[in-house]
């Protein structure tokens, strides 16, 4: 089935001028029948599921539909397994965190990551995004729709602790970069992750610099308590 590109943007929930960018980028995939652009159904499928990203086909674009594969998308673990796990990042100050941590982040051009970063500067110039217990939630002051398609947060272990002129002045040792795709999106993301970091035995636990299996799975089960209890 080929699709055209307005389709493809809808098919994947997001703006037409970001789709037109990442054709202009080569970062997504397109072929050239005559001198029209064609999008091939099944690989936008497949590079859709392989950069995490919402995809709904033409025909079955309901906003049942659409609610119903956020719900399965946007969640506290699939956001960290999005954004991924990250160890030993360098840096004796803000700056030079930040510069680290963005650094690894996958799947972002270039040019998108300088952006970030002064983004992400911008938004700690106005406040320290350190929340307290070691912990800060670094995060631009608006969402990244026209970067990303789902939201997620890159989990980054700093080689050593940092001082984020945090609320309680203890230094920082854990950061979660926080990119939301929506406002929505970011109050939900952020209101659960401030719940496991209210948790003392969950700092206890980020401490012992748990492997990436270990900390996903205790992401999972404090999650799997919140939707049992229906909170957040």
């Amino acid at each position: 089935m080929k699709l055209t590109i307005s389709q493809v943007a809808d098919s994947l929930d997001l703006p037409l001028s970001t789709v037109k960018r990442w054709v202009r980028q080569g970062r997504i995939p397109i072929y050239k029948s005559g001198s029209a652009y064609v999008f091939e159904k099944t690989a936008i499928e497949q590079w859709a599921k392989n950069h995490n990203l919402l995809f709904i086909p033409p025909g079955t674009d309901s906003e049942n539909t659409k609610i119903q594969v956020l719900k399965q998308e946007q969640t506290l673990l699939s956001a960290i397994k999005c954004g991924g796990v990250f160890y030993g990042i360098k840096g004796g100050n803000v700056e030079e965190v930040l510069y680290s941590a963005v650094g690894v982040i996958e799947n972002i051009p270039d040019d998108d990551a300088q952006e970030l970063y002064q983004r992400l500067i911008q938004r700690e110039e106005l406040t320290s995004t350190g929340i307290g217990k070691g912990i800060a939630i670094p995060h631009p002051r608006t969402p990244m729709s026209d970067e990303m398609g789902n939201s997620r947060i890159i989990t980054c272990f700093l080689e050593k602790p940092v001082n984020f002129k945090a609320v309680d002045n203890k230094p920082v040792f854990v950061i979660f970069i926080l990119l939301s795709c929506s406002p929505k999106s970011h109050l939900h993301l952020l209101s659960r992750l401030s719940f496991c970091v209210r948790d003392d035995d969950f700092i206890s636990f980020m401490k012992s610099l748990p492997d990436p299996e270990t900390f996903l799975s205790r992401i999972e089960d404090i999650e799997s308590n919140l939707d049992k209890k229906g909170m957040l």
